[in-house]
């Protein structure tokens, strides 16, 4: 979606509001513009997703906005089953359905929890004073875009759809229902409304785009491809001998492979431990951290297979993740068969961040192969490709210079391309033009010449 030049991104434009000026014909609200984000996962969940969305309020936050935020209770957050209901930062208010999960590793579960959630949100939009002047809502659940297009309908409310995940096409791709269903034609039909009627529509990667724009033409001006991000301050490079995840792991005299993350249905998971299982006689150690639908089929595998090369640890704190990341010297993501468009790994950015190599197992079409070319930051294999991803292995274990050459690659492209404050640039271009539409470009162009 192009913003047009000389127009005034959301920063300049709350500046604007808050210091009483008149530009042009860009209306001057009273307030501070607020801006409330529906998500159902949010910190001290460990999902990846709710931490990008904390980052990415606590940004626009510095750029003056109020953020409101209505979320869950923790499900993946092991260790904490309840959170505040209500807590207070600096111009942030967040607020926590009272509803805790319900068997949250569990298909039926997941589906409950957000039916459950997406009518405390219901309930929440209700309320006049929580709406803000323009709402963000996530795909998590995946159905909560309703939401939005349902506010826009009753109080005018404009929206704008940040896609994780394209439904219902990965419960398709999953086997979990037929394309044929008429559940599946119904949700395709709504989220078609859904996307015209909303101002904008946010996706993380442009083959996420294209299946969008495939089914929906008519937004195509509309869809913004924005990435995921890293904060290369927080992470930065340890070496593992100083580093006390890997020390105490004993991991710092091996050579170690990490696949940090969700081992959801999404990933392809299998050709991983077909590596471990080629490895095993060699000197590589293969760690996994994190939780998910296949995690528990992993270990298994290993058993059964005798492995004694793998290493299966738990989602860690957020505090603790400049260690765990780094705590390797190669990380790997992987995508399963059919999925590219549908998906994109967070998890990626982390490890540029690090500094450490990738390898990426994902479909020959995937927009990873290109980035990870022009990064110059490690390689990409073909999903079952086994043998050429265990060969790369090798040639890094004793090629020690090559791997902190794509480390260091990954983490130049990672700072020109990934930081958040490129990335929150980007999302208040988008939620400029959901809040000021009305600008036409003649109005732009003056202030830009007024300046």
């Amino acid at each position: 979606m192009g913003i047009l030049q000389g127009e005034h991104t959301l920063h300049q434009l709350v500046t604007q509001q808050q210091s009483g000026t008149r530009d042009g014909n860009i209306p001057k609200q009273q307030h501070p513009v607020r801006l409330s984000i529906i998500t159902q996962f949010y910190p001290p969940d460990y999902a990846a997703t709710g931490q990008l969305i904390e980052e990415l309020a606590t940004q626009l936050r510095h750029y003056g906005l109020y953020v409101h935020i209505f979320t869950g209770q923790p499900g993946y957050a092991f260790q904490k089953e309840t959170a505040p209901t209500i807590e207070r930062k600096d111009k942030m208010l967040i607020r926590r359905s009272r509803t805790a999960q319900l068997w949250p590793r569990r298909i039926r579960g997941k589906a409950v929890n957000g039916l459950l959630f997406c009518l405390r949100s219901g309930f929440h939009l209700l309320k006049n004073c929580w709406r803000g002047d323009v709402l963000l809502l996530t795909t998590a659940p995946p159905f909560l875009p309703l939401l939005g297009y349902l506010a826009n309908l009753c109080f005018g409310l404009p929206y704008v759809c940040l896609l994780y995940d394209l439904y219902p096409d990965v419960a398709v791709e999953l086997q979990v229902v037929s394309v044929h269903n008429w559940l599946v034609r119904l949700w395709n039909l709504v989220n078609q409304q859904i996307w015209k009627n909303a101002k904008g529509v946010i996706v993380l990667s442009p083959s996420m785009k294209e299946r969008i724009v495939a089914k929906c033409p008519e937004i195509a001006d509309k869809v913004t491809v924005i990435h995921s991000w890293a904060d290369p301050t927080r992470i930065v490079p340890i070496p593992k001998q100083n580093n006390w995840f890997a020390q105490k792991h004993n991991l710092v005299d091996k050579f170690t492979v990490l696949y940090s993350g969700n081992m959801g249905r999404c990933h392809d998971m299998e050709t991983i431990i077909e590596v471990a299982k080629l490895l095993q006689d060699e000197p590589i150690q293969f760690v996994f951290i994190g939780d998910g639908a296949k995690r528990q089929a992993c270990l298994e595998e290993t058993i059964r297979l005798g492995l004694k090369n793998c290493l299966f640890l738990p989602y860690q704190d957020k505090q603790k993740l400049p260690h765990s990341l780094t705590a390797c010297d190669l990380s790997l993501v992987s995508i399963s068969p059919g999925m590219e468009g549908l998906v994109a790994p967070s998890k990626l950015y982390g490890i540029l961040a690090a500094g450490r190599p990738v390898g990426v197992i994902c479909e020959e079409r995937s927009y990873l192969r290109q980035l990870i070319e022009e990064a110059k930051c490690g390689a990409t294999f073909r999903n079952e490709d086994a043998t050429g991803l265990a060969n790369f292995i090798r040639r890094l274990a004793s090629d020690t210079q090559l791997g902190h050459q794509m480390g260091k690659a990954g983490r130049s492209y990672l700072k020109s391309n990934f930081t958040l404050e490129i990335i929150a640039q980007q999302y208040s271009e988008v939620l400029n033009q959901a809040l000021f539409t009305e600008v036409k470009p003649k109005s732009a162009i003056a202030v830009k010449e007024a300046h």
